[in-house]
């Protein structure tokens, strides 16, 4: 059985409920950055922001450029404030993409200029006393949906005396529920139960003394649910980036609650295949639970990284988690896991060493066996193996290098 250094889930835990009791809908991520920034600075490390509050701090390793980030992301789903209505409630609009069915019933925080009011997400026809089956037919949709505030309010004028406006935004209550057997009930552990399993690793990487073997940069983005995350703030000499983020449990999905799920592709397409691969490595050397999955109605940092124009290999390692942009849940199984993941990739070498540069020639390039096009079925001895990066070849994996072949 493969030892790892061990981590600390009681951290873990306690720092994922810190997370997830402040509201960080994308556009309003402020708070939350300076609580990761305060972690940081009591882990120890040095940290520096962009001016939209994206965080990037670095572990230093033995050499410098080429490096590699490990990214998550700190904003969530929300909402905002599209309308005063006469009848004294709010229209509302959604931050990110998710179902209006999962807003319905939510307890809600709304941060004018001035202050927080509270609130509760409703659909229009809210009581079954007053309409009767009519809301069972009611759509299910944002049009259908407003918000009661927790206030005496009788019109527009009210709502203007209490500092409401359009553009205000919106936070969605967690409701977070940790059982004993190691399940995990809560909206919004996308991505916030990614961030506390990267901040577990890196306590465990500082607390332990574990020398690295080039720079490792710890990102956290803040604008992940509306596609541009990672698009500026990736320090220049990085050539690879491992994403951490949900992955989907349920029909036609392989992705599970326990253990770590390796993504091959999302729908901004396949993630680079040696990166890719390098992390199952660590996985089957490591004895570390996996699986891997597909996301088609999904994509990640790592998508908007390369839409930015970086020219890096990526790779998404993610926690199963059911429900996903709705009532929320996995296991601290999967987040264990993916911190120690997090810890064996942080120790590993880069995976082509001799691919310092951003431009090479075809000797720096990994290798890959011919395989002939004029037979369907080919010999044993000419199948497709892709190289296996020297990187991730160890004793226990040493007797299928003879399988390669320049």
């Amino acid at each position: 059985m493969a030892s790892h250094p061990e981590i600390d889930e009681t951290y873990l835990k306690e720092m994922l409920l810190r997370l997830l009791r402040i509201h960080s809908p994308t556009g309003y991520t402020d708070p939350i950055v300076r609580e990761v920034c305060s972690e940081l600075k009591e882990l120890g490390i040095d940290f520096e922001l962009t001016r939209r509050g994206a965080i990037r701090s670095t572990l230093s390793g033995a050499k410098g450029s080429p490096d590699r980030a490990v990214i998550a992301h700190l904003d969530t789903l929300g909402a905002m404030v599209s309308g005063l209505k006469e009848n004294g409630r709010l229209r509302l609009v959604p931050v990110g993409t998710w179902s209006a069915r999962f807003a319905e019933g939510a307890r809600v925080s709304i941060f004018t200029d001035d202050t927080i009011i509270r609130g509760t997400i409703l659909p229009l026809k809210a009581s079954g006393h007053i309409y009767n089956t009519e809301i069972d037919t009611q759509p299910s949709s944002w049009d259908n949906l407003e918000i009661r505030v927790d206030a005496e309010i009788n019109g527009i004028s009210d709502l203007k005396k209490m500092g409401l406006n359009v553009g205000d935004f919106i936070g969605v209550d967690a409701c977070t529920e940790i059982l004993p057997n190691g399940f995990i009930n809560s909206r919004h552990l996308d991505d916030k139960a990614g961030v506390a399993s990267l901040l577990a690793a890196v306590k465990c990487l500082k607390e332990n003394d574990i020398d690295l073997p080039v720079d490792l940069h710890i990102l956290f983005t803040i604008s992940e649910e509306v596609g541009s995350g990672a698009s500026a703030i990736l320090h220049g000499d990085v050539a690879e980036m491992v994403s951490i983020d949900n992955g989907t449990c349920g029909p036609g999905q392989a992705s599970s609650e326990f253990g770590v799920t390796i993504a091959a592709a999302d729908s901004a397409g396949p993630f680079d295949y040696h990166l890719t691969h390098h992390l199952l490595h660590l996985c089957q050397n490591g004895d570390i639970p996996h699986q891997r999955d597909i996301f088609r109605y999904y994509r990640c940092d790592s998508a908007s990284a390369l839409d930015a124009g970086n020219d890096i290999r990526t790779a998404l390692i993610t926690f199963g988690v059911d429900a996903s942009h709705g009532y929320e849940r996995t296991n601290l199984n999967s987040l264990s896991n993916i911190a120690k993941l997090l810890v064996s990739y942080a120790r590993s070498e880069m995976i082509f060493e001799r691919q310092r540069d951003s431009l090479g020639g075809l000797q720096a390039f990994p290798k890959t066996r011919r395989v002939g096009i004029d037979s369907v079925i080919q010999d044993d001895s000419e199948r497709i193996v892709q190289e296996t990066p020297e990187a991730v070849i160890t004793e226990k994996s040493s007797h299928k290098s003879s399988q390669k072949k320049p």
